[in-house]
């Protein structure tokens, strides 16, 4: 079989002397404006953060609701789609969804499992609002929810206030609060949490006219939070960065905690001086919502902490990311919806797929090295651990001799993804690092080669045994003389599982 190559390379920058990033901040300088320009402004300014939380809230019903407050803030700044896990790693409760905001780390790390919260690691990963006043004592920071064990369990002692609103206030009173502190108070980042969104899910369901209702309201109180940012008297002196997520989805018959993908579903909507109006993105994890806030209030995110998320006002490019356009629709699949766009053969400029050893026929889309989505891979098939993908973001690339196997096919699944020569130097060490997620059953094998200018390629990682969605580091040492490195991910077997691989990159130690 062929071995499958990217698209030409684009040309090159007509001006070899200046980076892009220099040449925008030449135009943002001469303009005064644009995203760039308001950067530079924002320094001057104090910054802040709002976050609001709408407890089981669906991207897809917002947009259909009669929501013009949040709709605004789309508008305005950054909406970005996610998923989320399902079991074995958590289901998708409240619980677990809310911790993983609030901290910045998925399950597998702070630990909660349900609603109860036992053995939660909250002292090994706490809330952002303590990481903040650990690093600036002098914050003022502040949460106040309807659901209490957010105020009462996931928040420690450190925030300065924590308030638990009185059931019979709800959601009213939790606005009230909220508003109140941001006009008579100067707080500095606030976390509010609102909850009848979740409430009219489980009662009549996510495709009911009451749960649209309760998107209004809720849209409401957002309106009369962010007028509460905007009527301060020192708002023009200050930079606020203002996101509203959710901890999970709905099913249309009401509920959640299982593993469907409506039920997976969350998102971010973000309004700040970094963030370019009507922008949409489809790289950002739950997690990032802490990160987010912890850079924008000035606090260096310590590797120490173990944090998975990152600031959404820093993206980091990463090449398969840039296929999305590029996405098809299901050939052999049947339980993916027929209208998502999802994967490709494609690989992205620089890089390659060696097929030439792969067994024939199988299904099309999982035939070899594929590119694809969380939302159309685990609609594959549900509840094989693909949801517990987490770390991936954006476009992936994923062996799946699994899913290859569900039609009939001849050989076994021998593929090879092959990444462009990243420059090195010789006889020195250089760091190769990429998000893995690997499920093993025997006789297939992952392996990971690396060669030197074109040199034969030698193995520095095998896997053989299962793998958690985790980002891997492997300290190379080059050849004197070597000025490049490309690496291979080679995945042999036939019907058994799966490797994921993503975030490929090879930089100095």
């Amino acid at each position: 079989m062929p071995v499958r190559t990217s698209a030409p390379l684009p040309p090159e920058d007509p001006v070899p002397h200046l980076s892009r990033r220099s040449l925008l901040l030449s135009a943002a300088v001469a303009a005064g404006a644009g995203p760039l320009a308001a950067v530079a402004r924002a320094a001057d300014r104090t910054p802040k953060v709002l976050v609001i939380g709408l407890d089981g809230a669906l991207l897809s019903r917002i947009k259909d609701a009669d929501a013009p407050h949040l709709k605004a803030l789309m508008a305005a700044g950054l909406t970005a789609p996610s998923s989320i896990y399902a079991d074995p790693l958590a289901p998708t409760l409240s619980g677990p969804g809310w911790s993983t905001i609030i901290t910045g780390v998925w399950p597998d790390k702070h630990n909660v499992k349900d609603n109860a919260f036992t053995g939660a690691r909250f002292t090994r990963y706490p809330d952002f609002l303590t990481r903040a006043e650990t690093a600036k004592p002098a914050l003022s920071t502040y949460a106040v929810a309807s659901w209490a064990p957010l105020t009462d369990t996931v928040f420690s002692a450190k925030a300065d206030a924590r308030v638990s609103t009185p059931s019979a206030e709800y959601d009213t009173g939790t606005t009230s609060r909220a508003v109140a502190r941001l006009r008579d108070g100067d707080p500095d980042a606030l976390f509010v949490h609102l909850d009848n969104i979740d409430h009219a899910g489980h009662t009549y369901g996510a495709a009911s006219p009451q749960y649209l209702d309760a998107l209004h309201g809720a849209d409401a109180q957002v309106g009369q939070i962010v007028a509460a940012v905007r009527a301060r008297p020192a708002y023009a002196a200050e930079d606020w960065l203002i996101m509203v997520t959710a901890d999970h989805g709905h099913t249309d018959a009401g509920g959640h905690g299982g593993s469907t993908l409506q039920e997976r579903q969350t998102f971010l909507i973000a309004t700040g001086s970094a963030l370019a109006p009507g922008s949409v993105r489809h790289d950002v994890k739950m997690p990032d919502v802490a990160a987010s806030a912890l850079a924008h209030l000035g606090i260096p995110l310590d590797p120490g902490w173990g944090l998975d998320g990152r600031p959404v006002q820093q993206p980091v490019p990463d090449d398969f990311d840039a296929l999305r356009g590029s996405l098809a629709t299901r050939v052999d699949e049947t339980g993916i919806p027929a209208a998502l766009a999802g994967f490709t053969h494609t690989p992205p400029p620089g890089w390659s797929v060696d097929d030439s050893a792969m067994g024939g026929g199988g299904v099309t889309e999982w035939r070899g090295w594929s590119f694809t989505t969380d939302e159309f891979w685990t609609q594959a098939q549900r509840d094989q651990n693909r949801e517990s993908n987490i770390r991936a973001r954006g476009v992936f690339a994923v062996a799946d001799g699994d899913e290859w196997a569900d039609k009939p096919y001849t050989g076994t699944f021998d593929s090879t993804l092959v990444s462009p020569a990243y420059p090195v130097t010789g006889g020195g060490t250089a760091v190769l690092t990429y998000t893995t997620y690997y499920r093993h059953e025997s006789p297939q094998k992952g392996e990971v080669l690396v060669s030197y200018d074109g040199g034969t390629p030698v193995s520095v990682r095998t896997y053989t045994a299962d793998v958690p969605s985790r980002t891997e580091t492997v300290t190379l040492q080059v050849p004197v003389g070597a000025t490049s490195a490309r690496v291979r991910f080679r995945y042999t077997g036939g019907d058994n599982w799966y490797w994921v691989i993503d975030g490929v990159r090879i930089g100095t130690a």
